[in-house]
């Protein structure tokens, strides 16, 4: 059986790589364009494309899977099977007519929670306890075809952005190795979503990305975890950015002060080697780890060696 893998970042690659150790004939990979990356916008492979070549399978970059060229080229593989995982484009009919047992795809959500691009920022973002992975039967809509198997995976309070994509990423694949025989056995019942219950989560925006202090130091902690490892959250300290990359649990935070009630949120109440108390709209917030303007993240201790804030400091003005 002939099977195209379609995948672009790391959290792609473990589950190429079960298709290969279960011996799978992945005949091709269709990746997302070579794209700049860095300061010096280097031209960078993505990981699947990578993965691929390592074990001499064929990859199609195409800008376009839509265009009419692109499908025919895909189409010459003669695919029995699609499966895909975080490609990043929506599959046009075309596309998903040209195998027999379909296209699935490996969505790190519970469906119908958090259909679109950024499904594991936005759950944790939400604050929520449990996210997932789903395998589902490709439709033309965002998200929108039947399940065929869920897994679920607890967000801890510890968890960011980037251990959550660790975690779904090995999740996922697990799910796929144990899904795949039992889908191609005819023995899978496919069940539809409830598109009523349906949320998005869209790619995450640059405004998204600040920091708004009137916000609970509850939503504040979940954003700036969430957000952590890419792209990090920001706000701006004598108007230029200041990314933060982790904060204390408002409830672990709580010990000490717990804020002045006429302070603007933004505010600077404290600068400790323990962290820097912000207020916000609801509570305080300690932030632990810091970027500011032109040098690289460091704990707030060592921040604190080289900068006096005055009292008073507001955040974001």
């Amino acid at each position: 059986m002939k099977v195209v893998f379609m995948g672009t970042p790391d959290f792609a690659v473990p589950a190429l790589n079960v298709l290969l150790a279960e011996g799978y004939d992945v005949v091709a990979v269709v990746s997302q364009p070579d794209r700049p990356k860095g300061r010096k916008r280097i031209l960078t492979p993505p990981p699947v494309k990578v993965e691929a070549e390592k074990h001499g399978i064929p990859v199609l970059q195409p800008e376009k899977m839509r265009s009419p060229e692109s499908v025919a080229a895909l189409a010459a593989f003669e695919p029995d099977l699609i499966v895909t995982a975080a490609y990043g484009q929506i599959l046009p009919k075309s596309v998903l007519a040209l195998p027999k047992h379909g296209c699935i795809n490996v969505h790190a959500s519970l469906l119908p929670k958090y259909r679109g691009g950024a499904p594991i920022q936005h759950s944790i973002l939400k604050g929520e306890a449990v996210t997932g992975v789903t395998i589902m039967y490709m439709a033309e809509g965002l998200d929108t075809g039947d399940m065929l198997a869920v897994t679920e995976v607890p967000i801890t309070d510890e968890d960011t952005g980037g251990s959550m994509f660790e975690k779904l990423s090995a999740a996922g694949a697990e799910l796929l190795k144990r899904t795949l025989p039992e889908l191609l056995s005819g023995k899978l019942q496919a069940v539809p979503q409830n598109h009523a219950e349906a949320t998005i989560a869209p790619n995450i925006k640059r405004e998204d990305e600040l920091l708004r202090w009137d916000k609970t130091a509850i939503e504040l902690f979940n954003q700036i975890r969430g957000l952590n490892p890419w792209p990090v959250a920001f706000t701006t300290l004598n108007g230029e950015v200041f990314k933060v990359w982790s904060s204390l649990k408002p409830s672990e935070a709580s010990q000490g002060q717990a804020g002045k009630a006429d302070a603007v949120p933004g505010t600077v109440l404290q600068l400790s080697d323990a962290g820097m108390e912000v207020q916000t709209g609801g509570g305080t917030l300690w932030l632990t780890v810091v970027q500011p303007a032109g040098k690289k993240a460091m704990d707030v201790a060592q921040f604190r060696r080289g900068a006096a804030l005055p009292s008073g400091t507001v955040l974001g003005q």
